[in-house]
């Protein structure tokens, strides 16, 4: 089965920066669309949106965080990366990573699975 490992996450003081990674095992000849998500804990129900990054390349980005975090991946380690720069107190969160689709040559790849998330905290 594929499992999801997010990690970097930790405390800094607003401006900092931080950088987490996301990696996914198993399925290995499987490519993925995955985005990252955050949201309060104890609130599991309302993730929100941050980025996404498709098997291309291409990405998407909350308002909220445009050109604040960049998605990035690396397909041969199957991990996406999030670098957060210039993080505010509203960006305290769990984030986690989410496969949204998985594409492969004739096989069946996962899709819809979510990580258990990495908590980030910024203070003022």
């Amino acid at each position: 089965q594929v499992k999801l490992v997010e990690s970097g996450g930790g405390s800094v003081q607003a401006g900092g920066s931080l950088s987490l990674s996301c990696q996914a095992s198993g399925y290995s000849y499987c490519r993925y669309d995955m985005s990252w998500y955050r949201h309060e804990p104890g609130l599991e129900s309302e993730f929100e949106f941050i980025a996404s990054i498709d098997k291309d390349g291409n990405k998407n980005y909350a308002d909220s965080v445009k050109g604040r975090f960049t998605i990035s991946q690396d397909n041969t380690r199957r991990t996406i990366y999030l670098q957060m720069n210039n993080l505010k107190p509203e960006d305290t969160a769990m984030y986690s990573c989410k496969i949204d689709r998985g594409f492969s040559d004739g096989y069946m790849c996962p899709a819809g699975i979510r990580g258990q998330g990495t908590k980030v905290t910024v203070s003022e």
